[in-house]
């Protein structure tokens, strides 16, 4: 009698694009934008689902009454090595319905839908990856995955929950989608997001127009004043994204408000910036307008290290080890890696399967980088106790 032989995680992993695929298909066909907590609840469950199906529990992690995060941890208590942190975000930037008026779809090689590439298959990837080092058991270190609900609006309700983790981790891999190059990221820019809002004076623009102190015309000076501290060259970009205010075309307006986008290298040009634009909304440019401003959200850079330089190394050289190529790429776009970089964690990002066109109706993701790019993370796992730090 010849007794079956266990597959080892790696040769687990590359027997798996199929269910990979089955599991993309049924996240991707669930509505879960940011603000669609309940649909990202979903999603939640629908991990839970798969996690329990290999004997892997979920922790929930709230935000007040919202939970905010997932997390599932393999080989608890390793001795081999440091904890490594797998992340990835639940959440899409597409509005309700899209799910249903775009469906999980397959066309020569490239699979399609809201979300698929920003970041729902990574979220599979991270999803196989642990069941497949779980199978590693005291071979392999102490993984987490982290599954978060608001990446795209910048983390607000979820930071907590990943600053604590990434306070633990050694090494982290945040899933975010490799570039349509098939490079990773090494650096990406830190953004603030703010909320400004100004007050002026109604009064009819004809009958009494000198009573009247316009909030909108308030808006423009500050608009041209913030365009102003744009600085291409330092990496420094601000961008007034949104504009909203008036009451009616034959009244001056007694409100307006602004969404401004800063983004930066670094903190220090952020303290700089922040300051810049804080003094911008109070100054009064018209007599008579007041101004608020509100910080709404807030990725940290991810500055490159020696340390995370190295962990890129081993990670391209175990994907070139299975045929396929990387280089290092800086993002100008913000992650959840600025978080655990900032803290000390060994951080690499872009580590999910490749793809392209994301946030928009062409958004893709490369089906055959499913499984090798799952494995150059695994292979790269095993590496690190063995790597001089």
């Amino acid at each position: 009698m010849h007794l079956a032989v266990e597959p080892t995680a790696t040769q687990w992993l590359e027997s798996q694009q199929p269910a990979m695929l089955a599991l993309l298909a049924d996240i991707v066909n669930i509505d879960s934008s940011s603000y669609d907590k309940p649909g990202v609840a979903r999603v939640f469950r629908r991990l839970e689902s798969f996690f329990a199906s290999h004997g892997l529990t979920v922790a929930s992690h709230y935000a007040g009454d919202v939970e905010a995060a997932i997390s599932v941890t393999v080989n608890r208590g390793s001795a081999v090595g440091k904890p490594v942190l797998l992340m990835g975000h639940c959440d899409t930037v597409f509005p309700a319905g899209e799910a249903a008026r775009r469906p999980f779809r397959i066309d020569a090689g490239r699979a399609y839908g809201p979300g698929v590439a920003d970041m729902k298959s990574g979220i599979v990837m991270n999803a196989f990856l642990l069941a497949a080092l779980a199978r590693a058991g005291d071979a392999a270190p102490e993984v987490t995955g982290l599954f978060t609900c608001d990446e795209e609006i910048g983390s607000p309700l979820s930071k907590d929950t990943i600053t604590a983790f990434g306070k633990q981790a050694g090494f982290v891999f945040n899933a975010e989608p490799g570039r349509p190059s098939g490079n990773v990221v090494t650096g990406r820019k830190g953004g603030v997001f703010f909320n400004m809002e100004i007050e002026g004076r109604a009064a009819h623009s004809g009958a009494n127009f000198a009573e009247g102190i316009s909030a909108i015309s308030e808006l423009a000076h500050k608009v041209v004043a913030l365009d102003a501290l744009t600085d291409i060259d330092a990496g420094v970009t601000v961008n007034v994204g949104l504009v909203n205010g008036g009451l009616s075309v034959n009244t001056s307006a007694p409100s307006a408000t602004a969404a401004i986008d800063l983004r930066i290298f670094n903190l220090q040009q952020r303290e700089s910036l922040v300051s810049s634009i804080r003094c911008i909304c109070n100054k009064s440019f018209i007599t008579g307008t007041l101004s608020k401003l509100d910080i709404t959200g807030e990725f940290k850079p991810f500055v490159p290290t020696a340390h995370s330089r190295r962990l890129f190394e081993l990670y391209q050289a175990e994907l070139g080890a299975i045929g396929h190529k990387a280089e290092a790429e800086f993002s100008g776009g913000c992650a959840d890696s600025g978080v655990t970089s900032s803290l000390g964690a060994i951080t690499l990002c872009g580590t999910g399967p490749v793809g392209g066109k994301f946030h928009t109706l062409d958004e893709y993701c490369e089906v055959d980088t499913i499984v090798p790019r799952g494995l150059a993370v695994l292979n790269t796992i095993s590496r690190l106790s063995h790597t001089e730090w």
